[in-house]
């Protein structure tokens, strides 16, 4: 049973949480936890919100950077989303990742936290070239799906529905949500807390896209990509740099939650 009345709301993890694909950093990110936020507070308008992620952050610097300032907090609201960061290098170990995660969920729900994550998406499904990463995302799963069943975790089971997926769900860079995908992110974790208003449409699929692109095109989108996206990415690893060198948390304190009169 989650309780609906959340005063603190503690959002940690990376790029995702930190909303990177939804509006830019020129005008600022909103992002699925933004959307979150907005929603608990429609119906629990004193709620504050503090988002501690960063960009390019694993598992294990989420909980060395963020844990701490978080428990400060005492949030009665947490969610906790990292691991995708860790996937994505070559030396990956779900089991260490999962034990990160653990620790998280221990040290946040012993506080009387209600905290909630989801499960990834497979990659491949949204690029070909991304198909050896699949077994990963498939164990990672499996791995906080048990560490949240430890601690009573809530789990937004994003990973089962096929819309996730989607090609519109997402930016060019294949990696983070694009708006539509962070609406849809943050209405999953609001329904799997059960918050009020809160239901499953967001597992519907899209209306149908246009047919399918030819053979031709397809590669030619994949090499773009590679060109785009995977180059740079592979070549800031290769000189040991992140996205998130000299970045900062954008929401560092607990702060009252202004609702759009759209969303």
């Amino acid at each position: 049973m989650t309780n609906h009345a959340y005063l603190r709301y503690v959002a940690l993890g990376d790029s995702q949480t930190e909303g990177v694909g939804d509006g830019d950093d020129a005008h600022g990110l909103r992002g699925w936890a933004d959307r979150l936020a907005e929603h608990v507070a429609r119906h629990s308008p004193a709620v504050h919100y503090a988002n501690l992620a960063v960009r390019g952050r694993k598992a294990d610097e989420v909980r060395a950077e963020q844990l701490a300032p978080a428990l400060a907090m005492r949030p009665d609201l947490a969610t906790v989303v990292a691991g995708v960061n860790d996937v994505l290098r070559p030396g990956f170990d779900a089991d260490e990742v999962a034990g990160h995660l653990d620790a998280m969920f221990a040290a946040l729900t012993a506080q009387g936290a209600t905290v909630a994550t989801l499960t990834f998406p497979d990659v491949a499904r949204m690029t070909p070239l991304a198909r050896p990463l699949g077994p990963r995302v498939l164990a990672l799963n499996e791995r906080i799906r048990e560490a949240a069943g430890r601690h009573g975790v809530v789990v937004a089971e994003t990973a089962a529905h096929p819309v996730v997926t989607d090609p519109r769900l997402w930016s060019p860079d294949r990696l983070h949500a694009g708006p539509l995908g962070h609406a849809r992110i943050a209405a999953a974790v609001a329904h799997a807390l059960a918050l009020p208003g809160s239901d499953a449409d967001w597992t519907r699929p899209l209306p149908a896209a246009e047919a399918r692109a030819t053979v031709l095109r397809s590669v030619t989108t994949e090499l773009r990509w590679a060109g785009t996206f995977l180059g740079p990415w592979i070549a800031r690893r290769l000189r040991g740099r992140s996205s998130g060198d000299g970045r900062r948390a954008k929401r560092p304190e607990l702060l009252p939650v202004t609702v759009p009169s759209r969303t």
